[in-house]
């Protein structure tokens, strides 16, 4: 975080989002503000809490894209929610705070990948020594031991092995063919670890009573183990993961994804509008005003049981999300407005912006659909007057139609390229996409669009 001021997370995001400059500005200072309370005294550290923000537009306007790039950005412990998932304690449903569970898993996931990358050079150091044991002639891995060698922790028969004459030079001769890769696609047969049932919930529908059995008794029971045939090149890869998994401290990574979740965690919560009591949407009220009420302790501060200990919510950063097309944010009980005390509008997206959209960004449309197309050999140019046209028709869909922002233009590309992907690769190595190819592809969905304003 110390590396990115705000003006340079704006940056960043502007390789994705086109515009929307005040809710960029708002979320880059919220976090810059976090490196500057971790230079700040212990005891003030305490006092200073995040300024949760709360971004009002309609949809696919960059609400989303823009939280998700910053954790990418930071490879912050991030989770994007749906506020109408929850229901009130007492129903039947989610409850708010498996959120912060989610966030949890989240940032053990990134501690533990960080780890993985520490040790990786020496895991595979260690996995070329199996490969080469698996390889070697004339032995059978059974992968059967005594009991009392599950109990001691001792290899019984490792006392016995006597040392071949010329093993070594055998062993050195496989590890040199292994790492000049004359070995890839030999067959070999390895011992892996049986994975255990992913989840077994004694109490199903509650988190809080979800038990999962391989958490409890994985440092009781031995691990069960089974032989598989693969190949030298998969082999590789599942014996590095399980030789890194042993080399890893897991008490650690649990304590550094803690500490992670709790002063970097980013929790988007999105359509948080239609928890309000106006919001007449399709669907059971599961007590909307009450999902609120159990969400104000988690946004405001308080601590919550996970399978990896308690985590306080109080320096969590959360973004809430919605359109509020139908109600208003004071719709929202006083408690909860006030936690999400920066509120930032985001506009409509025009003709211009979505010209914009196509061709600017780093992941723009158009360049999305050139490099698919690259890959069976045709060379797909776009003109000037073809991306403004395609740009006019999305706007106008959006203003006759629903407006779904910018979403609206994946549907426009697909009918407008769905001939050339079917037919691909049998098709020119170059087209021209000019503006009289956009409207005779696109001319049917144009018409319907064009009439429905005149239905009453």
């Amino acid at each position: 975080m110390e590396y990115f001021t705000p003006k340079e997370i704006v940056k960043e995001l502007d390789k994705y989002v086109v515009g929307q400059a005040d809710a960029k500005k708002a979320v880059a200072v919220a976090l810059r503000n976090r490196y500057r309370r971790s230079r700040l005294s212990q005891e003030m550290m305490q006092e200073v809490t995040p300024k949760n923000i709360l971004m009002i537009g309609p949809t696919g306007v960059g609400k989303t894209e823009i939280a998700r790039r910053l954790a990418r950005l930071l490879n912050a412990p991030f989770v994007k929610v749906e506020a109408t998932k929850y229901t009130e304690v007492g129903y039947v449903g989610r409850d708010v705070e498996s959120m912060v569970r989610d966030l949890v898993e989240e940032a053990v996931r990134i501690v533990k990948d960080a780890k993985y990358k520490e040790v990786e050079a020496k895991a595979a150091e260690m996995t070329e020594g199996l490969l080469v044991d698996y390889l070697m002639p004339g032995k059978k891995k059974t992968g059967v031991k005594n009991p009392m060698e599950f109990l001691l922790n001792m290899d019984f028969n490792s006392q016995e092995k006597v040392e071949e004459p010329g093993l070594a030079e055998k062993k050195q001769q496989l590890l040199q063919k292994l790492r000049n890769g004359e070995l890839e696609d030999a067959t070999i047969e390895i011992e892996v670890e049986e994975a255990f049932n992913p989840m077994v919930q004694m109490f199903s529908g509650s988190d809080e009573l979800n038990i999962n059995f391989q958490d409890i008794f994985s440092n009781l029971m031995p691990k069960k183990r089974k032989m598989r045939k693969t190949t030298v090149k998969e082999a590789r890869e599942i014996l590095k993961q399980q030789e890194a998994e042993k080399l890893i401290d897991m008490d650690e990574v649990v304590n550094e994804a803690i500490k992670k979740a709790e002063n970097e965690g980013i929790i988007f919560i999105d359509e948080i509008d239609k928890i309000t009591g106006s919001y007449q949407g399709e669907g059971p009220d599961v007590s909307r005003e009450g999902v609120q009420r159990d969400l104000l302790p988690i946004v405001e501060g308080t601590t919550v049981m996970t399978k990896y200990g308690p985590i306080k919510t109080d320096y969590i950063l959360f973004i809430g999300a919605g359109a509020f097309n139908v109600g208003k944010v004071s719709d929202l009980i006083p408690e909860l407005q006030g936690r999400f005390p920066i509120h930032v509008q985001l506009q409509s997206l025009n003709k211009d912006d979505f010209k914009r959209i196509l061709t600017e960004p780093q992941n723009a449309i158009v360049k999305q659909y050139k490099e698919l197309l690259k890959t069976e050999g045709i060379d797909v140019e776009f003109s000037e007057s073809a991306i403004d046209e395609i740009a006019k028709i999305a706007a106008d869909m959006n203003e006759e139609s629903e407006n779904i922002g910018a979403r609206r233009l994946h549907t426009v590309m697909e009918k407008l390229l769905d001939d050339l992907l079917f037919e691909a690769p049998d098709c020119e190595d170059h087209i021209l996409i000019d503006d009289s190819y956009v409207k005779n592809k696109l001319k049917d969905s144009v018409r319907y669009y064009d009439i429905k304003k005149y239905i009453i």
